[in-house]
């Protein structure tokens, strides 16, 4: 299956709380688009693997993506190993995306810039031919999509571009509540953590409308380009 646009996230949840907007847009658009989980997020305070999983498949279901994967690499350990990079590889050369998109090259969570980097040498070796990969049996060929796009998380960037997700922030913050045992419910008893306040999910809404305002719209979603990008002048007056 080739999509046009592959999300790689070392968590299930880090797509929808940074780029989900985004997503719905480009599947409105007739895009397709798919998301790769580097690992189960077993490591979280609240809920457990199984809990993440069927969260993570409600909110796939929620954002209409065409695939999701788990490479189950391991929450808080995956290593910059040749092993590692293989296995994106390969969902790299199986999807062959136009547009790959990829965790903070910077923030709190140490996962983030380690997947960040993990994804950035991926995207480049998977164009490499001297590097064999076998997908379901199947040899791959090379293939390195044309851009990389890391999203904004909890540390602040600024970005290269702001993508206007207005008319997708509604369900933008359902595919981020499907996630029910992480964040703000008043339902759920579980240890308190960074990310399970009211005050976070207002933050996740107030980094949209800083982002929105940036550009001079509502909401939005920003990014940080690892690629150059190329602008036609007269396509912008």
């Amino acid at each position: 299956m080739k999509l046009d646009v592959l999300a790689f996230a070392a968590h299930p949840d880090d797509v929808e709380l940074a780029c989900s907007g985004t997503i719905l847009k480009l599947i409105a658009e007739g895009k397709s688009v798919g998301i790769v989980d580097l690992t189960k997020g077993e490591l979280g305070t609240r809920g457990s693997e199984q809990t993440r999983q069927e969260e993570a498949a409600q909110s796939s279901s929620i954002l209409g993506v065409q695939v999701r994967e788990n490479l189950d690499l391991g929450d808080g350990s995956f290593q910059l190993s040749q092993e590692n990079r293989l296995r994106v590889i390969e969902m790299i050369r199986a999807y062959q995306p136009t547009i790959v998109l990829a965790n903070a090259t910077n923030d709190r969570h140490i996962d983030h810039p380690r997947a960040a980097q993990l994804i950035k040498e991926a995207f480049f070796l998977s164009g490499l031919k001297k590097i064999e990969t076998n997908f379901g049996g199947v040899d791959q060929d090379a293939f390195r999509p044309k851009h990389l796009f890391h999203y904004i998380q909890h540390y602040h960037m600024t970005p290269d571009f702001v993508i206007d997700v207005s008319e997708y922030q509604d369900r933008k913050m359902e595919s981020i509540q499907a996630f029910k045992t992480q964040f703000y419910n008043p339902e759920n008893r579980g240890s308190e953590t960074p990310i399970s306040s009211k005050r976070f999910l207002d933050f996740i809404g107030g980094r949209a409308r800083e982002m929105g305002e940036s550009i001079g719209v509502e909401f939005g979603e920003g990014f940080v380009s690892a690629t150059p990008l190329h602008y036609d002048l007269a396509n912008l007056l």
